[in-house]
């Protein structure tokens, strides 16, 4: 069942989203060769406790960090380790945040230094399908339609579409109703419908979408080995229209990245 959200609710949930997008932009400083997961892990709790919030995925399902942290053919759900990042690397930092009963979850796949350009591309990609996907996030529309202009896109680049990993309703749980796929058919699927909010997020590999999970029970690796990328907002439907409750200027801001990709699914300017 699809939980609707008022407008009060939905503006708790920016409220939990931001605290997520600020964690990845503080670690979006952090990040270089030498620096471990763990490392990672540990700042991002601290700041997440210390807006007055609660780790999102610490516990949940019994995972044991805050963070999924997902290097290089790593699609997602990867536990923070003592190895150290290397020049080069790409990697998927998933995080959740739960504050007055909501929660925020989102994800940016990061770039350690220079990276192959092909994997330049990937994320490039996988970026921009996003966005392609959230314009389908709109009244009336489907979840096939969502599903469908990401699984185009991504597949006309030669890319592979993750099948067994979707997207989700969010709110008072972690996942919720609807179920959003990456790949799907237009006009099939749930209607969405005013107040829905949904976490949206492409997993896209390099080469084969086959999958593949390891003995601890929670790593997702690809199954040919090759890089995988994972980016993921939240977003809100309001007025008939997509409206982003995350955002990865907090990233941008930290890296020296000017971008207006959000432009378009913002009803005013975000005041870093």
């Amino acid at each position: 069942m699809i939980e609707i959200k008022t407008r009060a609710e939905i503006e708790i949930m920016r409220e939990s989203a931001l605290i997520v997008s600020k964690t990845l932009g503080i670690l979006a400083k952090e990040i270089k060769p030498g620096v471990t997961t763990l490392q990672l892990d540990k700042i991002a709790e601290e700041h997440i406790r210390d807006h007055g919030a609660e780790p999102g995925f610490l516990g949940l399902y019994d995972f044991p960090n805050t963070l999924c942290m997902s290097p290089n053919e790593q699609v997602v759900h990867g536990i923070p380790n003592a190895t150290p990042l290397e020049e080069g690397d790409i990697i998927s930092i998933d995080c959740g945040a739960l504050k007055n009963g909501f929660y925020g979850d989102h994800a940016y796949t990061f770039a350690i230094g220079d990276i192959d350009p092909k994997v330049e591309k990937l994320l490039k990609v996988t970026k921009e399908s996003l966005y392609i996907g959230i314009r389908e996030f709109k009244l009336n529309n489907r979840v096939g339609d969502v599903g469908y202009a990401i699984q185009q896109y991504c597949e006309a680049h030669g890319y592979g579409v993750v099948r067994e990993l979707v997207g989700h309703g969010l709110g008072k749980k972690m996942h919720e109703d609807p179920e959003m796929p990456n790949y799907g058919r237009r006009g099939k699927g749930k209607k969405f419908i005013e107040g829905m909010v949904v976490a949206i997020e492409p997993m896209i590999n390099m080469g084969t979408h086959r999958i593949k999970q390891h003995r601890d029970g929670w790593t997702i690796t690809t199954l040919d080995k090759k890089p995988s990328a994972h980016f993921e907002h939240n977003v809100a439907l309001v007025d008939g229209k997509p409206e982003l409750l995350s955002t990865f200027a907090y990233i941008y801001d930290a890296l020296g990245i000017k971008s207006d990709e959000e432009a378009e699914f913002r009803q005013e300017a975000l005041v870093l």
